[in-house]
């Protein structure tokens, strides 16, 4: 039996230095769909309100006449014996079905609709995921929030702006997470954004309160000291404010009276300021990933590049690849990666993408705080659609490499390999199926490599050397999607099946 993993990402981050936020393109489409209903349900609501309202305006303009007439001259009008019928069969019957009227509900059906709808709404972790997701955007592209904050995105098809409560309720997403440091960068936008004059329901004090703590919190205390007596001009009576003062101006004369000590002994140093913070989540290994996922990795030396050709590829002399031989590429030297162009058509990228949709959900990464995967995957079998079968036998021939092994079911247990009892996985085949607007690139952290999705095209490489023995230089991350959304398909092809495809060397590292 032979699967097929699909993988889905959508303007999120999913990589190997971070677990990020994730949630699959057809989660979000429907949620535009579902959006788009609500708001025709709405127009619905308002218009059945207007007629109700012309109604009842009509009813107001006839009284208004009648009642008009009728004070001219109460007692020659009420002498008629008809205006007299009327007046009783208005007050005791007309006014009664006017009342009905305004008293009728026009909102059922829309508020039946929204009821029905709201179980499919994203919810408060939601809403704090895809926040947390756009600040590793920020950081992993090097973004100010200003260019977030005005939609200037490379690539970007539907701009889109970020009102200064947008920026707000970032900068409390990172607050409410101990990240002072994004705190401080989208509290201060906002900030900005008010200053020049935006209309919004939030206030400037609001903005200064979380401000200067964040501040603070990054050993900056002169500026914070000044926020906080900005934010007292606009409300001397902030009492959370005025205890921060006191606290600030006590603490600061106390530096104060240390550094004058310190500077009696040693007069020829000079005090450095305090560096600023870096996000909460930092690790080491990330200022190497986020510069490859900007393209501002380790550069071949002209001698290396030298060595790397595009060719037409016969999978060794396949019958099915000597007249229409495909189209390779070499990506890297070391280690060998290997793309292949026009590799899979839009047809079937269509067809395996219907497939996946159903159950497509997250996909699985590695995170390096816990040590643990965390996992969903959407698979897909050669059985299920001759297309998919097709693209197995494709991988196959090209490779020389046997699929009948490749892993059925993705495992995250420690010993998932030895259950399958096919062995580790000895390369990994890598389907782009869909080209992305900005970002989206696999790297190779440990030897510089950053690998740009095209749609159409597939890469494959080794992870284990002919020894058996791992090649940790393809340790591989995925980098989040900036703009646009990104499909990529999986295969990862085992060791048994293989004894005699790739035979094994006597060097570990060959």
């Amino acid at each position: 039996m032979i699967w097929y993993i699909l993988i889905i990402g959508i303007l999120l981050p999913q990589s190997l230095a971070h677990p990020g936020f994730f949630t699959s393109i057809g989660q979000m489409t429907d949620l535009i769909h579902t959006e788009k209903d609500l708001v025709t349900s709405l127009k619905d609501y308002i218009k059945a309100e207007e007629d109700k309202l012309e109604q009842i305006k009509k009813w107001a303009e006839k009284l208004d006449r009648l009642t008009s007439t009728a004070t001219k001259d109460p007692e020659g009008f009420v002498g008629h014996p008809v205006n007299a019928f009327k007046l009783m069969k208005r007050l005791n019957t007309e006014w009664s079905e006017l009342e009905n009227l305004v008293l009728k509900d026009m909102s059922d059906g829309f508020i039946s609709n929204l009821t029905i709808q709201r179980q499919y709404f994203p919810n408060d972790e939601d809403q704090v995921g895809a926040a947390k997701a756009l600040l590793r955007l920020q950081d992993t592209y090097n973004l100010d929030t200003d260019t977030i904050s005005k939609g200037n995105l490379p690539g970007v098809k539907h701009k889109s702006f970020l009102t200064a409560e947008d920026c707000f309720e970032l900068g409390k997403v990172a607050y409410t997470e101990a990240d002072y440091y994004h705190t401080e960068l989208w509290m201060e936008q906002a900030l900005r954004q008010l200053d020049e004059g935006e209309i919004s329901t939030i206030d400037k004090v609001s903005v200064l309160d979380y401000l200067s703590y964040a501040v603070y919190q990054q050993g900056d205390l002169d500026k914070a000291l000044l926020l906080t007596k900005k934010l007292l001009e606009l409300d001397p009576e902030h009492q959370r404010a005025n205890g921060n003062l006191k606290y600030f101006e006590y603490i600061m004369a106390k530096e104060k009276d240390v550094n004058k000590s310190a500077s009696d002994d040693q007069s020829d140093q000079k005090t450095t300021p305090k560096k600023k913070g870096v996000a909460v989540d930092y690790l080491p290994e990330r200022q190497k990933y986020e510069m490859l996922c900007r393209g501002e990795g380790i550069k071949m030396t002209p001698r290396r590049q030298k060595k790397l050709f595009c060719r037409y590829h016969d999978g060794n002399r396949n019958p099915k690849f000597i007249l229409a031989p495909a189209k390779q590429e070499d990506e890297w030297d070391k280690p060998r990666i290997i793309r292949f162009h026009d590799i899979i058509s839009d047809a079937e990228i269509e067809i395996v993408k219907d497939l996946a949709k159903p159950r497509a959900e997250r996909a699985t990464v590695h995170d390096p705080e816990t040590g643990k995967m965390t996992t969903a995957h959407a698979w897909l079998s050669g059985y299920e659609n001759p297309v998919v079968s097709r693209i197995n036998m494709r991988i196959q021939d090209l490779t020389g490499l046997d699929v009948s092994t490749a892993e059925e079911l993705q495992k995250d247990e420690p010993d998932a390999f030895k259950e399958l009892g096919t062995g580790n996985r000895i390369a990994t085949w890598l389907f782009y199926m869909s080209d992305v607007s900005a970002g989206g690139a696999t790297v190779f952290p440990e030897v510089g490599a950053s690998v740009w999705p095209k749609k159409g095209t597939a890469v494959f490489w080794y992870n284990l050397f002919a020894s058996g023995e791992g090649d940790y230089s393809t340790r591989h991350a995925a980098c989040p999607v900036l703009v646009g959304n990104k499909w990529v398909s999986n295969k990862w092809l085992h060791e048994r099946g293989q004894e005699f495809r790739r035979p094994c060397t006597l060097s570990e590292l060959e």
